[in-house]
């Protein structure tokens, strides 16, 4: 492929990609992250990645991407704006209700943005041939050390992606191609000495700018990890049942983000601050109809009501012991272990 024809063909397919729906597009080569394996080794053999061990597993695969499809050319990096409309820390000051991260108070992003990326990777296929995978965080690929090299932005000192154009609400997804495009450049690094990220978080769970320690993170805590979470942690979580946005709502770049134009991503109206004492009172089969389509609802309903009956241990509200009560003699020890802990932390009646 001539430059004039790859640069034509490029320009039609990033036109192609943002009609679909996606908000940034830049390309890199699968072998542009050299410095990867070695920061995950090193994450790894700290134990910073917890209970998740697929961060261990394939790290060949996760710290070169060329490894994992040695086919491949180029790698085209999307993201998606799921921008909130309002401020996503104001939850924090209602005692009485649960905060849930912006990404989940609606349908799941993974089948969202996949639909899209194959979309668009069908129409680079008829216009171009070649062979195409697309990956949206289910495979072993490091997409935000590939979206710095595409050149959509830089990891920040809270490790997640920020953008100049777009702050730091987005999602991002990949497409390997045969086909070999014209890369962008790297973005550089534009934290400078602000470090409200590493500040504002509730744990201290940053070991240092750059390098977050999951076990003590509260999307971590609440979403990826199953046991009963430690005691001198638990009242850190305040409201929070499902994530954590503080690190991503205080970042400065966030001035040049917007609200999403999807509305999959808008916040479902009895997700924005539910009641905990709704909540806490979910059994299995409520669990699955309330969260279907949510991500949510992977970590199941155990999980997210030991994290209901925390958020209550941390409320103060007297009214909500006996929503609790039932729960001392749940049929899981890890709820029934939440329950006794609230009941201790709430006001007697």
């Amino acid at each position: 492929m001539d430059a004039a024809v790859n640069n034509e063909l490029l320009g039609r397919l990033r036109e192609h990609a943002l009609a679909e729906g996606f908000s940034g597009f830049g390309v890199c080569a699968p072998d542009a992250i050299p410095e990867a394996a070695a920061r995950l080794k090193a994450y790894v053999d700290g134990g910073y990645h917890g209970q998740m061990n697929w961060m261990a597993e394939r790290q060949n695969w996760r710290g070169d991407p060329s490894e994992l499809w040695p086919e491949a050319r180029s790698v085209i990096m999307l993201t998606e704006n799921y921008g909130p409309a309002d401020d996503p820390m104001r939850v924090l000051e209602m005692q009485d209700r649960g905060n849930i991260s912006v990404y989940a108070r609606n349908r799941d992003y993974h089948n969202l943005v996949k639909k899209r990326l194959k979309r668009v990777g069908r129409w680079l296929l008829e216009q171009a041939g070649g062979d195409i995978k697309v990956f949206v965080d289910t495979a072993p690929v490091m997409e935000k050390p590939l979206g710095a090299a595409a050149g959509l932005g830089w990891q920040g000192k809270h490790s997640n992606l920020v953008s100049r154009e777009q702050g730091g609400w987005f999602f991002l997804g990949a497409i390997f191609t045969t086909l070999d495009f014209t890369k962008n450049e790297p973005e550089v690094d534009h934290c400078g000495s602000c470090t409200n990220c590493l500040d504002i978080c509730p744990t201290n769970a940053f070991v240092g700018p750059y390098k977050l320690d999951a076990r003590k993170c509260i999307s971590y805590l609440t979403i990826e990890y199953s046991g009963p979470i430690d005691k001198a942690l638990r009242p850190m979580l305040g409201n929070r049942i499902y994530g954590c946005d503080d690190c991503l709502a205080v970042c400065p770049w966030n001035k040049f983000a917007s609200a999403s134009r999807d509305a999959n991503y808008w916040a479902r109206v009895e997700l924005q601050c539910p009641k905990l004492a709704h909540l806490v009172a979910l059994d299995k089969k409520d669990f699955r109809e309330v969260f279907s389509g949510s991500p949510i609802k992977r970590i199941g309903r155990n999980r997210f009501v030991r994290n209901v009956l925390y958020a209550i241990g941390n409320s103060n509200e007297t009214g909500l012991r006996p929503y609790v009560q039932p729960l001392l003699i749940d049929d899981d020890p890890v709820v029934r272990d939440a329950a006794e802990w609230a009941m201790k932390r709430l006001p007697p009646q």
